[in-house]
């Protein structure tokens, strides 16, 4: 599992229902791969509808509905008609909808109308840190060393990331992209929960529940809705503004989805979680050959640690690490 819900829905693992450890680890990666790339996609192709007019509600709501329904019958599938489980778990679901769909992507998608693509996951991409020191303050637990160091690393290259010095900051669209990467932690907290509910029903559930409260917050006025029917630029030219939306709906969400659980069954969640990082990297590519976006140095230097960093975090978590 990564993060990403994304600048997307999610991670490339996705939400699991039990620790696998896979026997095709060599297919996996390559799938998992896929998916991270797929996932990559979902900043740079949302961009330009943003930056045509849509606001980040019209968005991340046409996403959220649009790709319910695309996995609506691959979710029916694999409850094999019971909704028993659906009834048991509403809270999971609920949580998952309002909180790792509409609250992750609302604040990654005005984070991206804001700042560059791979900054903004970049910083999304502090969920483990976030959620190492929330631990810390529960528990009163000094964490491994390890752990703080991986933290430390991380949030230096958060620093050089935004590059104060450079160019002056967006502090609001850092204070969105920080709201996403509470919200993806909040998101592995809920994956991790035990369950009987099968991923893939789990998402689609959860995606039409944050539809519908993105859909009703637009209707009663407290979300601005625009979502303007005009062409938008789209790789040097342009292109009709449901080009990028379908972009984002079948690639970077039902399909980064589907082949993200297809690849953690198959390497287990833990390789997984590390092979989803390369989505950072996807996207600052994708960014850069959609958009022009192109890091400084400092960012890119920045970026490297904080990847770094949560690597740290992530090993530290792991039994031989302690």
């Amino acid at each position: 599992m990564t993060a990403s819900p994304e600048g997307r829905l999610d991670g490339p693992a996705g939400p699991t229902t039990a620790h696998v450890v896979g026997d095709r680890p060599g297919t996996g990666i390559l799938v998992g791969l896929a998916s991270a790339l797929a996932f990559g996609a979902s900043g740079p192709f949302v961009k330009p509808l943003l930056e045509a007019g849509w606001t980040p509600g019209a968005a991340v709501f046409a996403r959220a509905l649009c790709s319910a329904l695309v996995l609506a019958p691959v979710a029916a599938v694999a409850l094999r008609g019971s909704h028993r489980m659906l009834r048991e778990e509403w809270r999971l679901v609920l949580g998952f909808g309002l909180v790792a769909v509409a609250g992750t992507q609302l604040c990654y998608f005005a984070a991206v109308a804001r700042m560059p693509v791979g900054i903004a996951l970049l910083v999304e991409y502090l969920a483990p840190v976030l959620l190492v020191g929330l631990a810390w303050l529960r528990t009163r637990h000094v964490p491994p060393r390890l752990t703080l160091a991986g933290c430390v690393v991380a949030v230096v290259g958060l620093v050089l990331v935004v590059d104060p010095a450079g160019a002056r900051p967006d502090l609001i669209g850092l204070l969105f992209a920080l709201g996403a990467a509470v919200g993806l932690g909040a998101y592995f907290v809920l994956s991790a929960r035990p369950t009987r509910l099968p991923p893939v029903a789990l998402a689609a559930s959860g995606l039409g529940v944050g539809a519908l409260a993105l859909g009703a917050a637009g209707l009663v006025g407290v979300l601005p809705f625009a979502a303007p029917f005009v062409d938008v630029a789209l790789l040097g030219s342009s292109a009709p503004w449901y080009v990028p939306l379908a972009v984002v709906v079948l690639v970077a969400t039902a399909f980064a989805y589907v082949s993200g659980v297809a690849a953690t069954v198959r390497m287990g969640e833990r390789l997984a979680s590390f092979v989803g990082l390369s989505e950072v990297l996807f996207a600052v590519v994708i960014a850069w050959l959609l958009l022009g976006e192109v890091p400084t140095l400092v960012q890119a230097a920045g970026g490297v640690l904080v990847v770094a960093g949560v690597v740290l975090v992530r090993l530290a978590g792991s039994p031989a690490a302690r």
